[in-house]
This record gives structure tokens, C-alpha cells and sequence, in this order.
């Protein structure tokens, strides 16, 4: 093979792999839902039970960049009645395992109850969680009740 063609052929290579982790590293995060099951146990998170409208859990470790903006975002969604617990995972690893956790931040948002409802991972908006937590608390807090506000644009 000729340099020049060699050359060409690496340029573009370079090219479509910078293309590809941009398009990539741009993925939004995801959302499921929890199909029913057993309330979680609270206490290994330092929680006494869930909240009565919801429950907000974060997964996070110390290396985790995307971690802090989605904390902050949780923060300010919280409103009486829904309990947020923060769990760094870093030093915990029965946790990570526990929770089948394979990406930081996770979210697991719980109905009154105990039970994980929504699970959230990876790149998250606060309008993807402000969302969620309302499709949560809507279906739990009676008429007149406490909902989550929606994001300011």
C-alpha cells in the first residue's frame, strides 16, 4: 500500500471513530420500568422506610462524573413526602451487587410501598427524572395532594 493511501485510510479511521464516541458519548440515558416485586429493605441505606408519596435512590461512586449534576437535579425534586437517599457504592460493593448495579448514576424511584417502580442509568436530564418522578406520584398521591414540580425551561 502507498503512504498516501495509507495515510488517507487512517485519517478517515481517526475520523469515524471521533464521530462514533461523540454520537455515543452523547446517548441519553435509559428508563425502565420495574416489573412488581418485593419491597426493598431500606435500612443498608440508612433509610427507616419509604416516603409516603415516593422514594428517590441514587447510585453513585467517586469516579463517576455525570453523578454530582444528577444529585443536584434529584435535590431539587424532592418534595414532603418523597424520601431521597444518596448511596455512594465506591467502598460498598454487596450494594453494587445487591441492586445489580452495572453503571453510575443509577436511580431506582419506589412507590410507597417499598417497591421499585422506575429504574433509571447512565446520562440523565432533570426533566427525564422530574418525568418520572411525577408519573410515580401521580399514580400514588390522592386528588389535592403533593406533586413534583415541573422543570423550569
Amino acid at each position: 500500500m502507498e503512504p498516501t493511501t495509507a495515510a488517507l485510510a487512517l485519517g478517515a479511521l481517526v475520523a469515524l471513530t471521533a464521530v462514533a464516541a461523540l454520537v455515543l458519548g452523547r446517548s441519553p440515558g435509559r428508563t425502565r420500568t420495574v416489573p412488581d416485586g418485593r419491597p426493598i429493605d431500606l435500612s443498608p441505606l440508612g433509610l427507616e422506610g419509604p416516603g409516603d408519596v415516593a422514594t428517590i435512590i441514587q447510585f453513585s461512586t467517586e469516579m463517576c462524573a455525570r453523578c454530582p449534576g444528577v444529585r443536584r437535579a434529584l435535590s431539587g425534586l424532592v418534595a414532603p413526602g418523597i424520601e431521597f437517599v444518596h448511596v455512594d457504592v465506591t467502598h460498598q460493593p454487596e450494594l453494587a451487587s445487591q441492586f445489580n448495579l452495572l453503571q453510575t448514576p443509577t436511580v431506582l424511584l419506589l412507590d410507597p410501598t417499598g417497591r421499585a417502580r422506575t429504574r433509571l442509568s447512565g446520562a440523565l436530564s432533570r426533566e427525564t427524572l422530574a418525568r418520572e418522578l411525577t408519573a410515580l406520584t401521580s399514580l400514588n398521591t390522592p386528588a389535592g395532594g403533593t406533586h413534583v414540580a415541573a422543570p423550569a425551561r
